[in-house]
């Protein structure tokens, strides 16, 4: 296509020791316009190995105000690290044309991500420039901000959010996010965010080995019967920065296997073609919990996600090395139809399936960082 480019962190870069400018130091955007949903067409394109677009996550900002350490640890995302300018990063008319091309293209499923999305300043008017669109439209939050969002975020169009969690205390918690954030907070921005009617609300647990895998079933626990949903995620090999090993990883049998000797469980038919999460319900009917099993379960031959970064390069894949230089079209003027044109050839040729052929090898490769496409 002639506008491949890459945004990724070597593991040699110095690193950088202090902490990132505060989540406010992000400018305020200017637009107002509503999005104009667009016609779907028809057929649809699939990628090379049959799949087709579904869902598409668009990353609003490469900053956070956690440092999580398998997403952004401090000693390599601190005070000096240059984050995009402000030029840089798409514009509230830029990510709406976007997502309209994709849901012609076939989307039915819309992400907000970051980094942590509810940094970007007003983004509950960008939800309300997307409502328009026929799509499930969601957010992915670390929950810092979202007490104070929720309300305005449903107000706007929002269907529903996802929230990070990755322990239940204090200690284990602060330890992972590295912002001395407590759990009661993020807690008091999952109930907002129900009562504001945001539901169900998902909450996304990271396991790590020899750092909170002990906290599983407490975590089950906690939200069994709120009808909010837990899902347990194997650490991945994200990025270069976070330091993975195979050995770090608990896999999802041993998360089931954890979960079901406190509280039985039985498994669940996916909601749609393509999902990641593996559905289980509790036998007592206290609700459901999910299990995001990349390593020992890969499922790469569903994949049906596109991502765009901040800046609006396209990712086919959270694994990707490379992306597509969408801002360029944008603001070079193309028209409706070379955007069609553009993205379903990339979708066309995509082949990815990283997981499935993931081995100590594939481990060292160069990857784009998750803070900056979101997961």
């Amino acid at each position: 296509m002639g506008f491949a480019k890459s945004r990724i962190l070597g593991p040699m870069q110095p690193l950088p020791v202090l902490t990132v400018p505060a989540a406010t130091a992000e400018q305020p955007t200017t637009e107002t316009s509503t999005t104009t949903p667009r016609p779907r067409l028809e057929p649809a394109p699939r990628d090379s190995l049959g799949r087709p677009l579904h869902d598409l996550r668009i990353s609003v900002t490469d900053r956070c105000n956690f440092r999580c350490t398998y997403c952004m640890p401090r000693e390599v995302f601190g005070r000096d690290y240059a984050f995009l300018p402000r030029a840089e990063i798409l514009t509230f008319e830029e990510i709406t044309r976007l997502a309209a091309a994709f849901v012609a293209l076939g989307v039915r499923k819309v992400r907000l991500t970051g980094g942590e999305p509810l940094v970007r300043r007003e983004v509950e008017r960008l939800v309300a420039m997307l409502a328009p669109l026929d799509v499930e439209l969601t957010l992915t939050t670390n929950g810092s901000l979202l007490a104070a969002k929720a309300g305005a975020l449903r107000d706007a169009g929002l269907d529903r959010v996802t929230v990070s969690l990755d322990a239940l205390d204090d200690a284990t918690f602060m330890a992972m996010n590295d912002a001395r954030f407590p759990v009661a907070r993020v807690l008091a921005g999952i109930e907002a965010a129900a009562v504001a009617g945001l539901r169900p609300v998902k909450v996304n647990m990271v396991v790590k080995r020899g750092v909170n895998e002990d906290g599983i079933v407490p975590m089950a626990r906690h939200f069994r019967g709120t009808g909010q949903i837990v899902r347990f995620i194997e650490y991945m090999d994200v990025g270069n920065s976070n330091g993975w090993r195979l050995d770090d990883v608990v896999p999802a049998d041993e998360i089931l296997a954890a979960v079901d000797a406190a509280y039985p469980i039985e498994p669940l038919p996916p909601t749609y073609p393509g999902e990641v999460a593996t559905r289980w319900r509790y036998r007592d009917g206290a609700g459901e919990i999910g299990v995001i099993a990349s390593v020992s379960r890969p499922f790469c031959g569903d994949c049906t996600r596109a991502r765009i970064s901040a800046d609006g390069l396209l990712y086919t894949c959270l694994f990707a090395s490379t992306g597509h230089d969408l801002r360029a079209l944008l603001r070079g003027g193309a028209s409706d139809d070379t955007l069609d044109e553009t993205l379903a050839g990339i979708w066309r040729r995509r082949d990815d399936r990283y997981s499935e052929l993931r081995s100590a090898e594939t481990v060292g490769l160069r990857k784009v960082e998750m803070s900056y496409i979101g997961g």
